[in-house]
C-alpha cells in the first residue's frame, strides 16, 4: 500500500514539475553577432562603395504601398477591381505589411495581361513614384555610391522600370508575379516567396563583380520601416541605417530639377495620389461628375460664348484671360497643346466664333460635339497647307480664322515639344497663345486608352482651370517660300510660349511620345474617298 502511494506521489510530483517548467519563461540565447553596425544617421554612412537600399519606407517617403497598387487596379484593371481593393482596405489594415502586399498584388494583378501591367509600370507609375522619392535617401544611396541595389516587396512589373530608367539603379531585387500555366502572358496574382527571390539573387553577382574589379568591398545598407528582405542587410552590409519615424517625417521629396532622367511623358487617367480617402472621394464623385460633364457639354454646344463662359464658370470651370490688344486683329493663332478644349478656350476668350481648329485625328465623337468648325490634317504637307490657306482666305464668318497646335499632341509636364513649321509657311502674322491647364482628378488625354472618352474625363473634373495668355504677334513674312525661315518662326513661337509659361523647350515630337507610351508612332488609317492615308493621334 505504501509502495503504491509512493509511486503515485512520485508521478504526481513529476507532472507538477513538468507543468511548472512549461510556465517558466526562459531567457533566449543571444542572437549571433551581426557583421555590421547600426548608423545613427544617413550622414554617418561611409561614402563611396556599394549600397543596398529598401524601397518602401526607405527610398520612398511613404510607408504605404496601397496607392501604387490602387493605381495599377484603376489604370490596368478597371473601376470594379479598384472598388474591390478599396473595400478590402479595412482588412488590409489588420494584416502584416508582407501579407497585405500579397493580398493587394492578388487583387490588382489577377487575370491581367502581362503587357498591360508592364505598360502601367512603365508609363503610369513613374510619376507617382518619383514624387515620393526622398531627397536625403537618394543622395545617400545613389548619388554618393558607385553602385546601388534596391530591394522591394512590390512586384517587378511595378517598380523595375521606374528604378532603372528614371533613377539609374544598377540592380533590383523584387519578387516576380506568377503566370497561368496554360495561358502564358496572364498573371495568376501570386507573388514569389522571399526565399525563392533570394535563390536567384543577383546582388551576389554585383558585389562579386565590384570586388573583382578592384573596387571597395564595403557595402552599406539603408533599411525601411518593414522587415521584408532583412536577411540581405544582415548578410551583405557592413553598416546599416535603419529608418525611424522621427527621421522619416523630416525627409523632403526629390525636386524635379534633380531627377536623373526628366519625366516628360506619362500616361493614365488618374491625376491624384489614390490614397484610400482620395479613392473613396473619387467613387463618390463619379455619379455627380458624369451629370456635371453632361451639363457642361450642353452649355458648350447650345449657348454662344457670351453666355456659355459665365455659365461654365458657375459650373466650376474656371478660366482666366491675359489679353493682348495687338493680337485682336490676327486670324492665325498658334498655341501649346494641353487638351481637346484648347481651340475652344482660345475662341471663347478671344470672342471669335469664326475660328476653326486644325486637328490631328481626334475621335469622331469629339468632332461632332465641337461647337467650332474642325478639319483634320492628313500629314500630306501640300494638302494640309492648302486646306489651312483655304480656311484663312474665306470671307466672313465660319472659317476666317484658324487655331493650330503645332506640337501635334499633348504634353502634361512643363515641357514644349517641337513645333511643326507648317503654320509659319502660310506667310501670315501668327499670334502665340500660352495655355496652362490644371485638373485635380482626371486627365483629359491618353495615349493608350480610348480617346473618345477624353472630353468626358476632362469635363468630369470638379474644378478644371485654364489660363489663356495672348502674346505679341510674330511676323511670318517671307517664311512661306523658305523652309529655314519657317523653322525659325516656329522656334521663335515655341520660345515665346515657353518663356511665358516657364516651360522648357525640347526637340521631341509626337512620334517620340507614342513610341514611349503606346509602342507605336501615333498613326491611324483614315479613308479620304478611295484614298487611304495616315493621320496623327492627338
Amino acid at each position: 500500500m505504501s509502495k503504491v502511494f509512493t509511486m503515485s506521489l512520485s508521478l504526481l510530483n513529476r507532472i507538477l514539475v513538468r507543468r511548472l517548467n512549461s510556465l517558466i519563461v526562459r531567457a533566449q540565447p543571444p542572437p549571433p553577432a551581426r557583421p555590421h553596425g547600426l548608423a545613427a544617421t544617413l550622414d554617418a554612412l561611409p561614402a563611396g562603395g556599394f549600397a543596398v537600399c529598401k524601397v518602401e519606407g526607405g527610398l520612398l517617403m511613404s510607408s504605404s504601398t496601397f496607392p501604387y497598387f490602387m493605381l495599377v487596379a484603376l489604370e490596368a484593371g478597371g473601376l470594379l477591381r479598384a472598388l474591390l481593393l478599396l473595400l478590402l482596405y479595412p482588412v488590409l489594415r489588420l494584416l502584416s505589411h508582407d501579407r497585405a502586399v500579397k493580398v493587394m498584388a492578388m487583387v490588382s494583378f489577377f487575370g491581367l495581361r502581362k503587357d498591360v501591367a508592364f505598360r502601367a509600370g512603365r508609363v503610369v507609375l513613374p510619376k507617382l513614384l518619383l514624387e515620393d522619392v526622398s531627397a536625403e535617401v537618394f543622395d545617400a544611396a545613389v548619388v554618393s555610391r558607385r553602385r546601388c541595389v534596391c530591394v522591394s516587396a512590390m512586384p517587378r512589373a511595378m517598380v523595375e522600370p521606374f528604378l532603372k530608367e528614371y533613377l539609374g539603379i544598377d540592380a533590383v531585387i523584387v519578387p516576380e508575379m506568377r503566370e497561368f500555366r496554360g495561358q502564358r502572358g496572364y498573371y495568376l496574382g501570386v507573388m514569389e516567396e522571399e526565399g525563392e527571390v533570394l535563390q536567384r539573387l543577383d546582388v551576389e553577382e554585383v558585389i562579386a563583380r565590384e570586388i573583382k574589379g578592384g573596387g571597395s568591398c564595403d557595402v552599406v545598407g539603408i533599411g525601411g520601416l518593414w522587415s521584408a528582405f532583412d536577411q540581405l542587410f544582415q548578410k551583405h552590409c557592413k553598416e546599416v541605417y535603419r529608418t525611424t519615424e522621427s527621421a522619416w517625417k523630416q525627409w523632403h521629396p526629390l525636386p524635379r530639377r534633380r531627377y536623373p532622367k526628366p519625366l516628360i511623358f506619362h500616361d493614365g487617367r488618374i491625376a491624384f495620389r489614390p490614397t484610400p480617402a482620395a479613392t473613396l472621394a473619387m467613387f463618390m464623385w463619379l455619379p455627380l461628375g458624369a451629370a456635371l460633364a453632361v451639363a457642361r457639354t450642353a452649355a458648350f454646344l447650345l449657348l454662344p460664348f457670351s453666355l456659355s463662359v459665365p455659365l461654365l464658370a458657375a459650373l466650376g470651370m474656371h478660366s482666366r484671360l491675359i489679353a493682348n490688344p495687338s493680337s485682336a486683329t490676327t486670324d492665325l493663332f498658334a498655341c501649346n497643346h494641353r487638351s481637346l478644349l484648347d481651340p475652344l478656350y482660345v475662341a471663347a476668350t478671344a470672342g471669335r466664333a469664326d475660328l476653326a481648329a486644325a486637328t490631328y485625328s481626334i475621335s469622331c465623337l469629339s468632332e461632332n460635339l465641337s461647337p467650332i468648325p474642325t478639319f483634320r490634317l492628313t500629314r500630306d504637307r501640300a494638302a494640309d497647307r492648302a486646306a489651312m490657306q483655304s480656311r484663312l482666305s474665306r470671307p466672313g464668318g465660319g472659317g476666317s480664322g484658324l487655331v493650330v497646335c503645332p506640337e501635334g499632341t499633348t504634353c502634361r509636364e512643363p515641357f514644349l515639344l517641337r513645333f511643326s513649321p507648317l503654320f509659319a509657311e502660310l506667310g501670315r502674322h501668327v499670334a502665340p497663345v500660352a495655355l496652362h491647364s490644371a485638373v485635380g482628378m482626371f486627365h483629359g488625354t491618353t495615349a493608350g486608352g480610348w480617346k473618345a472618352l477624353d472630353p468626358l474625363f476632362l469635363l468630369m473634373n470638379p474644378v478644371p482651370a485654364y489660363i489663356v495668355q495672348f502674346l505679341d504677334p510674330v511676323e511670318c513674312a517671307g517664311a512661306g517660300d523658305c523652309p529655314e525661315a519657317a523653322r525659325a518662326v516656329a522656334n521663335e513661337v515655341q520660345r515665346r510660349i515657353a518663356e511665358a509659361l516657364g516651360h522648357t523647350c525640347t526637340g521631341l515630337t509626337r512620334r517620340d511620345k507614342y513610341l514611349m507610351l503606346a509602342g507605336n508612332e501615333g498613326l491611324v488609317g483614315v479613308n479620304h474617298g478611295a484614298k487611304k492615308n495616315t493621320t496623327c493621334l492627338s
